[in-house]
């Protein structure tokens, strides 16, 4: 193992935002970056020397809709460490693409809006992090506009979440009356001014809690207040544990207002400080289970996401590799496990939203994009060796199917490749019938994804489609001894499918008729999810 190497590796922070649509996730992601100095003003980066406009939301339907809906990455480097920022979907019918951009990240960012706590779907993405045993940072945004008592937010972290919070900072109010924020560890008051994140002003600096320079903030009962509250969250919190905390038992929570970046400064550093390096990854090599660390000199690495036409101009497709061992140079081969094949990365591709530069070297921990011809896809392994496997990337069986048609039928071609395309990078999933029908079946987990599909289908592909009803409620992965699956396959061929990787689908008219007929077939496996990769 590489000393060096292990140097590089412990100084990145590679984290995703996650956020219920609306708690201010996207605004957050700049004045992080502003705050890491990688951009001058919320919304424009800057990058060689050049103030260029860019956004975490690159896609039209993004831009329309005020949305997230693809994940994205930012890279920057402040205070001695490199940050890998990945940016997710907020909306809950993009929680797979939610959960392969967790597997590429090593701590989260919860984000809740102080007025509304913990909603829904930031109930579902925890769960996510769960599975996946990634701690998790909570700033609670939002904290200008009318708010939850703190006691009470904290209290819902501790009931919904099943953790520990752990505050290191304190609110003076909320709202109008919203004057800033008490370090409880260094006894210092961090005034808030209400100004917006782009003037260059920004906003007074700290002052010690007991001088006389805090009267300028606050008058005595504010300060009687904050200091009460100081004290009551220190008796009944638990005092912050980084142990505990990475363990995934207990959440740093920070408090501000990301649209004034106000308490912005203050979570940076505390990722910088808290959030986890780099881990080993588990592989396995030859059939072996065992284990890469960040500091092995062999480059290793898995594609988590695909994601073709980020630049209209070029039909251009990237696979974003999640680095784990070894040290990355331009120009070097790496071998996919799954067909052996070595490729020259040549234009490796650090991000900037939409934005991008060539990567000259990259360690474990950074994110770099791949530009290929469909010759990757989510849930494949690179290596030097290409020997190494790391656990694949799961598909969730989906929730609604529809068929799908183009309106010009001597187009029927183009809509195979285009769906094909769109599967691969995990936006939809694409069953084909056995017998029958020349229709395509897309599955999604929710409406939104179809909006999305028709979107992009008309923008990238020039293609007009219809989404029909399909006569089918459920699909299933088929999996068990390959007589027994050829068996079932034959007695309900009308009902069988291929995915695109031609594994055997199920589709089922409901939930019952799947039941039914699992309890026929007990030697035949119905799955939920399929792993890729």
């Amino acid at each position: 193992m590489s000393t060096s190497l292990a140097l590089e590796a412990a100084r990145r922070r590679t984290f995703a935002i996650i956020s219920h649509p609306d708690a201010g996730k996207t605004t957050l992601t700049e004045n992080l970056l502003l705050a890491g100095g990688a951009i001058r003003a919320a919304g424009a980066v800057r990058a060689r020397g050049q103030a260029r406009r860019t956004q975490s939301d690159w896609m039209k339907i993004e831009r329309e809709r005020g949305i997230s809906v693809s994940a994205s990455v930012m890279t920057f480097d402040h205070d001695g460490l490199m940050f890998n920022l990945l940016d997710t979907p907020g909306h809950e019918d993009f929680s797979e693409d939610t959960y392969r951009t967790l597997t590429a990240a090593d701590a989260a960012i919860m984000v809740l809006d102080a007025a509304k706590g913990i909603e829904p779907q930031t109930l579902k993405l925890f769960e996510v992090c769960r599975l996946r045993d990634i701690p998790i940072i909570t700033f609670i945004n939002k904290m200008d506009r009318e708010a939850q008592d703190p006691f009470e937010l904290l209290d819902e972290v501790s009931s919904k979440l099943a953790l520990d919070p752990a505050p290191l900072y304190w609110p003076a109010g909320s709202g109008g009356r919203f004057k800033g924020m008490l370090d409880l560890r260094g006894q210092k008051f961090i005034p808030y001014a209400k100004k917006s994140s782009t003037d260059e002003e920004g906003h007074p600096d700290p002052v010690a809690l007991k001088s006389n320079a805090v009267v300028q903030y606050l008058d005595p009962e504010e300060l009687a207040e904050v200091e009460e509250g100081a004290m009551l969250v220190s008796e009944a919190a638990k005092p912050f544990d980084v142990q505990s905390f990475l363990e995934g038992h207990m959440t740093p929570v920070f408090f501000g207002s990301a649209l004034r970046h106000f308490g912005v400064n203050e979570l940076l550093a505390g990722i910088g400080s808290y959030a986890p390096a780099p881990h080993p990854a588990k592989v396995s090599k030859a059939g072996v289970d065992t284990h890469v660390a960040p500091g092995d000199g062999e480059v290793s690495g898995f594609v988590f996401k695909v994601q073709a036409n980020m630049d209209p101009n070029h039909r251009d497709r990237i696979a974003f590799l999640r680095l784990t061992s070894g040290r990355f140079t331009r120009g070097m081969k790496l071998k996919a496990q799954n067909t052996g094949k070595a490729m020259s990365v040549n234009a490796p591709i650090m991000f900037f939203a939409s934005d991008r530069e060539l990567a000259e070297d990259a360690f474990a921990g950074d994110v770099i994009g791949i530009p290929n011809h469909g010759v990757l896809r989510v849930g494949d392994s690179l290596s030097e060796s290409g020997t190494l496997r790391f656990a694949g990337l799961p598909n969730f069986a989906p929730e609604i199917l529809r068929r799908v048609r183009v309106k010009d039928p001597l187009k029927a071609k183009h809509l195979k490749k285009a769906l094909e395309g769109l599967a691969e990078e995990g936006v939809t999933q694409l069953f084909r019938p056995m017998i029958g029908s020349s229709d395509f079946i897309v599955g999604a987990v929710g409406q939104l994804q179809f909006e999305v599909m028709a979107d992009r289908l008309g923008n990238e592909y020039a293609l007009d489609v219809i989404f029909e009803a399909a006569p089918y409620a459920e699909a299933r992965w088929i999996s068990g001894d390959r007589a027994d699956v050829e068996d079932f396959t034959n007695k309900h061929r009308s009902a069988m499918a291929h995915d695109i990787d031609e594994q055997p689908v199920f589709l089922g008219k409901s939930s019952w008729e799947i039941g039914y007929v699992a309890e026929r077939f007990p030697k035949v496996r119905f799955e939920r999810t399929k792993e890729r990769g």
